[in-house]
């Protein structure tokens, strides 16, 4: 897989498909294949780079804390250093929160944003949430086994589970596949999580925003819709009325069928 030496580290990166520049910015812990569901539908339309966030993947991961702002940086570097001037940026949870910085910071380079799953600034219920997965994963001694037996089950619907088990178990067996964070890269990433604060930075986003969220999501719920679509101007809300935290997975037509309808109405 390609790199490059982006600022203080070496950040690894995957691309497909050809078009428009379309960044996929990861989730907490995740590298590049957490868009591995999309990827067949968007790389049709996009020339997709999807990243793995300082931390993460087979990036570089030095001793933290991190923050959503150094990620974004990051990204942005990333992007001048792939000549790509001005791209479409989708992310997810963490990648979301890295995808609003980004946007704020370094208008001339975002064309369109897509934000599913995220939210602008920490409150006292995820950083209780993000501190006891911090808890779970050092007493594991395990990023992926954290992941499946502590995060699944924030992740996805109950229903999920109960009717699908074997695609549960197909995403342990992916979780289990990927680069192995290690323990200390994961808590470097989860500081990131409970340092965010973008609220001051919203205002300054000038491109097209989609903002979207799954009803049954307790990590980041529609409780951080006012602020982000108050903030944001213009941006389109959509509510996933069947889906947790982690719709890209739990329904992955779904979801690239919203983030698609979106993007083809956004131009460079």
């Amino acid at each position: 897989m390609p790199t490059a030496t982006v600022r203080d580290i070496t950040m690894n990166y995957e691309t497909a498909g050809s078009g428009e520049p379309l960044i996929l910015l990861p989730y907490l812990s995740a590298d590049n294949a957490s868009y591995a569901f999309q990827l067949p539908e968007l790389s049709q339309h996009y020339a997709c780079v999807s990243v793995d966030l300082r931390g993460a993947g087979e990036s570089d991961k030095p001793e933290g804390p991190y923050s959503t702002e150094q990620f974004a940086d990051d990204v942005a570097a990333l992007m001048a250093e792939l000549g790509i001037d001005r791209g479409h940026v989708l992310g997810v949870s963490l990648g979301g929160a890295t995808g609003m910085w980004l946007a704020a910071k370094y208008p001339e380079r975002v064309a369109s944003l897509s934000l599913h799953s995220t939210w602008p600034k920490t409150d006292a219920y995820l950083a209780a949430v993000i501190k006891n997965w911090q808890v779970q994963a050092k007493t594991l001694g395990s990023v992926p086994e954290f992941v499946i037996g502590g995060g699944f089950p924030w992740y996805f619907t109950p229903e999920l589970f109960v009717d699908k088990p074997e695609f549960i178990a197909g995403l342990e067996a992916f979780v289990r596949s990927r680069p192995v964070q290690p323990v200390e890269a994961f808590l470097s990433q989860t500081e990131a999580v409970l340092g965010h604060n973008a609220e001051a930075q919203l205002g300054r986003i000038e491109a097209p925003t989609q903002i979207t969220f799954g009803k049954w999501d307790l990590v980041t719920s529609t409780r951080f819709e006012p602020v982000l679509t108050g903030a944001i101007k213009g941006a389109e809300l959509v509510v996933f009325d069947h889906l947790g935290h982690l719709g890209l997975h739990e329904d992955a037509e779904g979801f690239s069928k919203t983030a698609l309808e979106f993007l083809f109405r956004q131009n460079l």
